[in-house]
């Protein structure tokens, strides 16, 4: 089926499917129906059929499914079969924060640079890698095949700076900028508004208070 027939709610969940799957793996869970599914993920198993039946199904009747090859054919999916190169532009707190999480590297996302425009900075090396200049860019994502770019900036230079990475050929933009990126539609912004997520975590916890 193709892309734009699928909703974003199947895609967010796909995600949460492959987290979901290597745990069974781990436990040496070799095959599970959509029933035992949903009990663990809380969500119901019609849903699970009709998330999965966009690509094919992968199920058989009577038997379920088999953990190892959903777990991989989700992995095909997602694109985590192939190896991104990333870049992390903001090297502050977040920045080195994210550079510092090993688990990308397990998933194929390949941390190959960190920039920052504050020569304070520039130098400093975080898990083996010399923070760089952002005036770099353009050279470093051509000459190591960088087609992701996290932005960790502030809001007021990451219009800026989106401009320059979709120049320069960068196809994924990861943005904890608290800026909402206008690029082509041919490349690709995920954001990540932290504020918002704790703002949702606080509705709820009124909305509890209020029962």
């Amino acid at each position: 089926m193709a892309e734009k027939d699928i909703s974003q709610a199947v895609i967010a969940r796909l995600p949460r499917y492959f987290r979901f799957l290597g745990d069974l793996k781990e436990e040496g869970v070799e095959r599970i129906s959509s029933q035992e599914l949903s009990k663990r993920m809380r969500i119901t198993a019609s849903q699970i059929r009709q998330d999965f039946n966009h690509f094919g199904g992968f199920g058989q009747q009577g038997y379920g499914y088999n953990v190892d090859y959903l777990y991989n054919e989700i992995a095909k999916i997602l694109g985590l079969d192939k190896k991104h190169n990333l870049i992390i532009i903001g090297s502050g707190n977040l920045g080195q924060a994210l550079a510092n999480y090993v688990s990308f590297e397990k998933r194929g996302f390949l941390i190959k640079g960190m920039f920052d425009n504050n020569p304070a900075l520039q130098g400093k090396a975080v898990r083996g890698m010399s923070i760089r200049s952002t005036n770099e860019l353009e050279s470093f994502i051509k000459e190591n095949n960088i087609d992701i770019a996290v932005l960790t900036v502030p809001k007021n230079s990451a219009t800026e700076i989106a401009k320059q990475l979709v120049k320069f050929g960068i196809r994924g933009i990861w943005n904890f900028a608290h800026v909402d990126l206008d690029v082509p539609k041919d490349v690709t912004v995920e954001n990540v508004h932290l504020s918002d997520s704790l703002m949702k975590l606080s509705y709820q916890i009124n909305c509890a208070n209020n029962k």
